[in-house]
């Protein structure tokens, strides 16, 4: 897809003429990133923010102890590191390429002016930046008040809807790395999983989760 296109499609710029739309295209250049490379730092300057054209990004913090916990992961089309550009503070996690990814950088000073000049922009923005608190609110809720049971059964409800199939998931990410999106470690995800299988609630092959009964997951995640 040109520049263009992936500007176009993605929510942050939803609504855009064509020569809008261009404007936003010759702030931007590509970056590349190898699979495993790091994007940003937690603490480096927010001097401007990416947006994923091919590829996925992780975004995570270290504890102590050196244990990584992902906070999200982006696909095509979504912004990263946009909410400390704003702000005027420095990038608050790490991001990593989790495949061989494809960005294109948009360099804060030059952003804010094109914002200035189109306010719609800023509109979409906004709508942006709720959805993502929406989605920590709801990350946060399950990693302090939900059993990792219920967190991996709205998980999959949630990517299932987000990937217009209700009969098979196709997990994005390696199960290793969503054992650390859900707040545990591989071994108890894999236990999980089995349970799931033997209780008829999903049957796993590989990456694709077939799901068998979408009560009883609505049931073991504790929503109506």
């Amino acid at each position: 897809m040109k520049k263009e296109d992936i500007i176009e499609s993605t929510a942050l710029f939803e609504g855009l003429s064509i020569e809008e739309v261009k404007a936003v295209a010759t702030l931007v250049y590509e970056k590349k990133f190898g699979k495993g490379e790091t994007i940003f730092f937690e603490g480096d300057e927010a001097n401007g923010f990416y947006l994923v054209s091919g590829g996925q990004i992780k975004v995570f913090k270290m504890n102590p102890m050196g244990k990584e916990h992902i906070l999200h992961i982006f696909g095509p089309g979504e912004p990263v590191g946009e909410v400390p550009v704003f702000s005027g503070q420095p990038f608050p996690a790490t991001a990593e390429a989790i495949i061989n990814t494809i960005t294109y950088f948009f360099p804060r000073k030059d952003f804010v002016a094109l914002i200035e000049k189109n306010p719609s922009i800023a509109l979409n923005m906004l709508a942006v930046l709720s959805r993502r608190l929406r989605q920590f609110a709801t990350q946060i809720e399950n990693l302090s008040l939900k059993e990792v049971p219920a967190r991996l059964a709205g998980y999959l409800l949630y990517t299932a809807a987000e990937q217009g199939n209700n009969e098979v998931v196709r997990l994005p990410v390696s199960k290793g790395q969503l054992a650390s999106l859900l707040g545990t470690i591989p071994e108890t995800l894999s236990r999980i999983f089995a349970k799931m299988s033997e209780d008829g609630l999903i049957r796993v092959e590989g990456r694709s989760i077939i799901i068998i009964d979408h009560q009883g997951l609505r049931d073991r995640e504790g929503s109506p």
